[in-house]
């Protein structure tokens, strides 16, 4: 089967209907005013909650996947319908999902989560004039603690996510039979390999954060958070946003989004080293 020919935003839907699904069963355990000690009694004490975490994060990680090779499939097949409403569209909704993977991360408040926190404050308040009242609006960790990650992730970034994208999907109807053996392969790899969680240990002081998330930290090695966490990024997001089919610089654009990619690619591996 050709790679255009693979409905890859049906796969993406049936990914994130199991994402929900496993994402309000850890909801009803979950206790923000304790996140660590949560995610904790989640993995030990409550029934299967090993395996709902793992199906969580990992149905939610293939759902980010499966989008960008989506957003591939269209860009190669340059469809007339990607008009200049749709494609923003697209663009924006695929940012709104690594910031709800972002702050899954955040939520497990284990030495990973809590490092991605600090971080992510820190860039945001890096912003000028807007950064304390973003940062208020989306994380304000050293204030509030999690709560305010929390409802973002629970309920303020999908709704979101639904704004954009619902025009598009309501026209789409997938259900869980149509791809059985995606369902089946994510429970089996939750139930064999479980989610990570990682902690705090003395005398670490590097700790690596999420994988799409590592080379920006790399970044923050060497240059200021503002360059390196809005700008950076930013670049990104206006490249993609070029790559609308019919655009005027869509080919420059193309060219620009894979250097990009290629150098993010190279601070990953140094990042992980």
């Amino acid at each position: 089967m050709r790679f255009l020919d693979i409905k890859w935003g049906a796969r993406s839907i049936a990914a994130l209907y199991v994402s929900l699904f496993s994402g309000l069963v850890l909801a009803l355990q979950y206790d923000a005013s304790h996140p660590y000690y949560s995610v904790s009694v989640i993995d030990t004490l409550v029934p299967f909650g090993t395996f709902w975490r793992s199906l969580h994060f990992y149905s939610s990680q293939l759902f980010l996947l499966l989008l960008v090779l989506h957003f591939l499939a269209m860009f190669l097949k340059n469809p007339p319908s990607a008009s200049l409403l749709n494609w923003p569209r697209l663009v924006f909704a695929m940012l709104v999902v690594v910031l709800l993977l972002f702050s899954g991360y955040i939520l497990r408040a284990d030495a990973t989560g809590s490092s991605a926190g600090r971080i992510a404050e820190n860039i945001i308040l890096s912003i000028p004039i807007l950064g304390h009242s973003l940062n208020a609006f989306l994380f304000d960790i050293s204030a509030d603690g999690m709560r305010r990650v929390y409802a973002n992730h629970l309920i303020g970034l999908g709704l979101v996510f639904m704004v954009l994208t619902w025009p598009h999907i309501r026209r789409y109807v997938v259900g869980w039979r149509q791809f059985p053996w995606l369902i089946l392969g994510l429970a089996v790899w939750a139930a064999l390999i479980p989610a990570p969680m990682d902690a705090a240990k003395l005398g670490v002081f590097h700790i690596t954060g999420p994988w799409f998330f590592v080379g920006m930290q790399e970044m923050l090695r060497h240059i200021p958070p503002l360059l390196a966490g809005v700008i950076w990024p930013a670049l990104l997001v206006v490249l993609l946003l070029l790559l609308r089919p019919g655009a005027r610089y869509r080919r420059p654009a193309a060219i620009l989004t894979l250097i990009w990619l290629t150098a993010y690619l190279v601070l990953t591996i140094i990042g992980w080293r």
